[in-house]
């Protein structure tokens, strides 16, 4: 059994969707419809390689409102459908990035949970990536509302 994570390492945020896990899982899975809302407020992206499937790599550039590019690199490392998303990003900051997906009577719970592998670098980064997880999962509510493509 793992252990739990370091709090010191640990980011999560949970909101429920009023959207189907299906739904949800499905603006994962197609590349084109990540790179519409992946990020937080702002952001854009140019995906250069999405290969959705396990051990599959997933390379691009966020792009910020000011006009840095931020190069991403990562794999995906665990897909369950309609259950489960988990990311490992294999370039700084490093952290694997898990995604359940709950059925709720309400639609979806989506519980995000970040852990970093260094705890000084995420109590560092803490407070801008606690609200940009937060923007990320406002876009993807938007983006399946239609709002946002």
């Amino acid at each position: 059994m793992l252990a739990p994570p370091n709090p010191n390492q640990l980011m999560q945020t949970q909101r429920t969707l009023a959207f189907t896990p299906k739904e949800i899982y499905a603006a994962f899975a197609d590349p084109t419809r990540l790179a519409a809302w992946w990020g937080p407020e702002g952001f854009s992206n140019t995906f250069e390689l999405c290969e959705f499937a396990v051990n599959g790599n997933w390379r691009f550039i966020m792009h910020g409102p000011d006009g840095t590019n931020y190069p991403n690199e990562s794999v995906f490392t665990e897909l369950e459908a309609n259950r489960k998303v988990v990311v490992r990003h294999t370039c700084m900051p490093y952290f694997t990035l898990s995604i359940s997906l709950l059925p709720q009577d309400a639609g979806t719970l989506v519980v995000w949970q970040q852990v970093f592998d260094d705890a000084e670098l995420a109590q560092n980064i803490r407070p801008i990536v606690e609200p940009c997880n937060e923007q990320n999962l406002d876009r993807l509510r938007l983006h399946l509302q239609g709002n946002l493509t």
